[in-house]
């Protein structure tokens, strides 16, 4: 279900960069309406499989934002289109290395490969056992697309573009995201590696425990410090692509203003009703 709302929400996305601008909103609110749902649907995996409790709350809060987002888009809000063509532009970087097989398991070799080199060459022996498979003490990971840094690379890329910018403007933000994210999610991926196979975080069973032995590792350190890294990072990169293009910080006040304020506007007058 959950694969074939993403690919529903690739589609329209992708239909929106080539209709013209009067019907682009029609396939933005569809393309947001199934993504949102993508993740709303896949919730019980999250927390039952995972112990993954962050993309349960995105999809939570993604209700109301469909619903503010579809709304203005059938106003004309332009800043609200920015954010969609944003979204698009996403998809049409990770689209290839998703359904496109050989590039995707390429791009998941070539990380795989380059983690083994730097994991080799810090002096924590690991076997290669697979293209995507490494090995170390008993313990084994594998390297699916999410763990390349292609789906970071994409979002950022998509909010660098989504806001006219000149050609300097955009050759420095892609400079700044994608080489950037690239490197540090291997080593992103190494630190996760090193704590599972190592066994370094076994501790708190009863909040990190799927029942698979020596899980706890994995889930302290790919689940919660490896993720928040990330969120932490992605803010910060966001505040330096606002300074190389100063559009984005224009539109990112816009559109936390402009979501804020429908959300009070909503709270409150539920409020006043009860």
């Amino acid at each position: 279900m959950e694969a074939a709302l993403v690919f529903a929400s690739a589609i329209s996305f992708l239909i929106f960069l080539i209709v013209p601008e009067r019907f682009r909103k029609y396939p933005a609110i569809t393309g947001w309406i199934f993504i949102i749902a993508s993740v709303v649907a896949d919730i019980p995996h999250y927390i039952n499989a995972e112990n993954n409790f962050l993309y349960p709350v995105i999809g939570i809060l993604g209700i109301p934002f469909a619903v503010i987002t579809a709304g203005e888009l059938l106003k004309g809000n332009k800043y609200v289109h920015y954010l969609s063509r944003g979204a698009a532009i996403a998809f049409l970087i990770y689209v290839p290395f998703a359904y496109i097989q050989p590039v995707g398991d390429a791009l998941i070799s070539i990380v795989t490969s380059q983690c083994v080199f730097i994991l080799n060459a810090i002096g924590f022996d690991v076997t290669q056992l697979a293209w995507n498979l490494v090995s170390h003490d008993g313990f084994r990971v594998e390297i699916i697309l999410a763990c390349t840094g292609l789906q970071a690379i994409a979002i950022m890329l998509g909010l660098a573009f989504c806001v006219p910018s000149t050609a300097r403007e955009k050759v420095l933000s892609f400079l700044v995201v994608a080489p950037v994210i690239y490197i540090l999610n291997l080593f992103r991926n190494v630190f996760v590696i090193m704590a599972y196979t190592g066994q370094w975080l076994q501790v708190l069973p009863e909040i990190a425990s799927n029942g698979e032995y020596g899980y706890e590792s994995f889930f302290w350190a790919h689940n919660v410090i490896a993720e928040l890294g990330a969120l932490v990072f992605l803010i910060v990169l966001a505040l330096l692509l606002f300074r190389i293009n100063r559009n984005l910080g224009e539109f990112s006040e816009e559109i936390v203003s402009l979501y804020c304020g429908k959300i009070k506007e909503f709270t409150g007058g539920f409020g006043r009703g009860k």
